[in-house]
């Protein structure tokens, strides 16, 4: 078959039967493998949508150019669009994506501009903000936004739904892949779900993101965010693609569950993927070890390539150097957990209880830090060496609200982070949080950190 251009080829990538992975799961298990896109990941699918839906619109026209914030793959996808219809890309991206994504968008003309991962979405230097601005700026620019751009899940309904429904001749039973813009995981399901009803939609989430408490509290929780490594999955935001009523469950991955299954889907499968493609096919599998019955056929999103990751998780020395290759045998944050005997309470104060109190808790309890609550949520917390400082400049302080010298809150850590990771995430001043199986909020410090590494 001829196709006029290299966008004519998006679409109809194939399902693959797991051989070896999915051993001791009841039903089957495929895979929808889509870097047989050109642009080798599913986001050439929406990638397209979004840019032909904007030209219908007349929101974007000869000549011009597009301005988009990625994590690489809809940037890909973009391009391939752009040169096939003569326009010009500006991408901006976060400092923690890989060097081989940038590269490779820079290989296909585009100009990307690498902004900080740690910094909140409506900071101006968020890769976020940075694409808006340039978007302001730059006449007859065209801002996608893939986050909010309902053209993104429309993609999906309209081609990966069909395709999974037709070549599964109707079986499909369940739908799992990563949530990060949305688009994928709410088109697809949806489609499905106008088909039968009965289908079941696992979400993939990763620690460090809002997904899965939203769903399950929907409460949108600031302390369920920090920085977390894997690319592709997960938000600190609420994207308007993301239909939470159409996905069932979410399965939380850590990053390096997340790797070592995408190392073991190339070695044993054959299946060159990447990252969150471990992610995707980690937490679909713990569902269906527990969940799939027989009869039953679970279809896994694979978005992307592992070109893109050649520097991080197929690199032996970066995953060793992250403490995902080698297992020291420290145990995790869950081991410091399960190892506390007796009833568990977290020592906390109120954000609004007067300084001289949240003194003498820590005298009593003899504690050096404690996180400040609010509503049930931790806002804050006290150390006792700046807090000390404080209290010596302006001894008036002891009778002021905690509020009023509390400092940032403790970060929050995944349940199954590695001890040679916690030690690397706790600084010289401050505990991390970690929450278990039932939500409760636990402190590990250095001390507990040594104490598990020495027994």
């Amino acid at each position: 078959m001829i196709y006029n251009s290299i966008i004519e080829t998006i679409g109809n990538t194939p399902l693959i039967r797991l051989n070896r992975l999915n051993k001791g799961i009841k039903g089957e298990i495929l895979v929808k493998v889509e870097y047989f896109n050109p642009g080798n990941s599913v986001k050439d699918r929406m990638a397209i949508k979004m840019l032909e839906d904007a030209e219908k619109e007349g929101v974007i026209k000869p000549g011009g150019t597009i301005i988009e914030g990625t994590s690489g793959n809809t940037g890909m996808g973009l391009a391939l669009a752009a040169i096939s219809k003569g326009y010009k890309c500006i991408f901006t991206m976060a400092d923690k994506q890989s060097k081989e994504k940038i590269d490779i968008l820079k290989a296909v003309g585009a100009e990307v501009i690498v902004c900080p991962t740690n910094v909140s979405p409506d900071d101006p230097r968020s890769y976020y903000s940075v694409a808006r601005k340039l978007n302001q700026d730059i006449p007859n620019s065209f801002y996608p936004n893939q986050y909010d751009n309902l053209s993104n899940w429309r993609a999906h309904y309209e081609t990966t739904g069909p395709e999974i429904w037709r070549d599964t001749e109707g079986k499909v039973t369940h739908f799992a892949a990563g949530v990060g813009t949305g688009g994928t995981m709410t088109g697809t399901s949806k489609f499905l779900k106008e088909k039968n009803s009965e289908v079941v939609a696992v979400g993939i989430d990763t620690y460090g993101s809002v997904f899965k408490k939203y769903k399950e509290t929907g409460i949108f929780d600031e302390n369920e965010i920090y920085p977390y490594l894997t690319e592709g999955i997960g938000e600190d935001i609420l994207p308007k693609n993301v239909d939470f009523d159409l996905i069932d469950h979410f399965v939380k991955v850590t990053d390096k569950d997340a790797a070592v299954m995408t190392r073991r889907l190339s070695r044993e499968e054959g299946l060159f993927v990447g990252w969150s493609c471990g992610s995707a096919v980690h937490g679909a599998l713990e569902y269906a070890k527990i969940h799939l019955k027989e009869g039953d056929l679970m279809v896994i999103l694979l978005p992307d390539h592992g070109t893109r990751y050649l520097g991080k998780v197929y690199n032996d020395d970066w995953m060793r150097n992250h403490g995902f290759l080698e297992d020291k045998n420290f145990g995790t944050a869950r081991d410091i957990i399960t190892s506390r005997e007796g009833a568990y309470e977290l020592l906390v104060v109120n954000r609004d209880s007067r300084v001289s109190e949240a003194i003498t808790m820590m005298n009593n309890k003899s504690v050096s830090q404690i996180p400040v609550m609010e509503n049930g949520h931790v806002v804050g917390s006290i150390t006792d060496n700046k807090l000390l400082h404080k209290i010596i400049q302006d001894p008036s302080l002891r009778d002021a609200q905690v509020a009023d010298v509390m400092e940032e809150s403790m970060k929050f850590v995944a349940l199954d982070s590695t001890l040679d990771v916690l030690s690397s995430m706790v600084d010289k001043e401050k505990a991390v949080l970690v929450r278990d199986d039932h939500h409760q909020i636990h402190i590990i410090t250095k001390h507990d950190i040594l104490a598990a590494m020495t027994h």
